[in-house]
């Protein structure tokens, strides 16, 4: 062997080697990536599920709503009656 096929052969070992550390630097990069995708995969999932157990706990819930009956508005103290759009008038018993 000469040395020009000595420095041919070395040359190209290290360009050999470049290219597999530059395919191992990549590789990490891709699996860095990914394995960002996948936490913020399981994050976006459990929110899911914990949104879906709240909705379905809350469906039992009941609400009461007090009703007034209004054609008799004197007989309720401190009563707020809608009069028109945006005028409001408050009524008080007068006993």
């Amino acid at each position: 062997m000469t040395i020009d096929d000595n420095i041919n052969k070395m040359a190209r070992e290290v360009q050999e080697t470049s290219l597999a550390m530059e395919l191992v630097k990549d590789y990490k990069k891709a699996n860095t990536r990914m394995f960002i995708i996948i936490l913020i995969l399981i994050a976006g999932l459990l929110c899911s599920i914990g949104y879906i157990v709240y909705i379905l706990n809350d469906i039992d819930t009941v609400t009461t709503t007090d009703t007034i009956d209004v054609s008799d508005v004197d007989s309720v103290d401190n009563s707020n009656i809608k009069i028109g759009d945006d005028r409001w008038e408050t009524y008080y018993s007068n006993e």
